[in-house]
């Protein structure tokens, strides 16, 4: 039974979403947002992150649009999934995250109607719990 670790990113152009899984529990839950300024991602903090977690694997939301074709931030998500592989050394793979932000924002609404978020908190919180349903939709995979 495979253990990994595997750590999730939901690309965008001012912030990236993280979450942490594990393969052998399926399990995934949203940990920590990245700045992006003038299109370079914090690396510094990406660093820190995967120094604590020691993911074994990187799962990048590749957006695309509803018919199939590459939506207009997929050239940036590739980009960014092999930099990743370049600096870290780590193996990375895109996952169709064609849904993952409307099954956020959902998620985020039920919690912040159940009172465990807060209207502040919201909107990095949705970047995250996209890190999360990437992860979830690769193992569900």
């Amino acid at each position: 039974m495979n253990a990994r670790t595997l750590m999730g990113f939901d690309y965008g152009l001012k912030r990236i979403g993280v979450a942490i899984g594990q393969e052998l529990t399926t399990t995934a839950q949203p940990i920590d947002t990245i700045a992006v300024r003038q299109n370079k991602p914090d690396w510094d903090h990406i660093t820190r992150l995967l120094d604590e977690w020691k993911p074994d694997l990187l799962l990048i939301g590749l957006p695309m649009n509803m018919d199939g074709t590459e939506h207009d931030i997929s050239k940036a998500a590739r980009r960014f999934a092999n930099q990743l592989n370049g600096r870290y050394q780590l193996p990375v793979e895109l996952v169709d995250e064609r849904l993952s932000s409307m099954e956020a924002e959902e998620i985020i609404r039920e919690a912040r109607r159940d009172g465990r978020i807060k209207k502040g908190q919201a909107k990095r919180s949705v970047d995250q719990v996209a890190a999360e349903v990437i992860i979830r939709t690769w193992l569900n995979q």
